[in-house]
């Protein structure tokens, strides 16, 4: 762990995120696991995927 994490750690702990922004982060989280699981088991429908994944741009 680095100290930048540290930092930001020990300001979470003196001063929390209100408990309105920890419902938010934690239904993003959900909705994100629920998607993966979705795509997963195979319920994902077929228009909302990509024919062939886009190319990567050389530099």
């Amino acid at each position: 762990m680095n100290w930048r994490w540290l930092m930001r750690a020990a300001m979470w702990v003196r001063n929390p995120p209100s408990p309105q922004r920890v419902k938010l982060f934690a239904g993003l989280v959900a909705l994100c696991i629920l998607i993966g699981l979705v795509e997963y088991f195979g319920y994902w429908p077929d228009w909302a995927t990509l024919d062939r994944p886009p190319r990567i741009p050389r530099f």
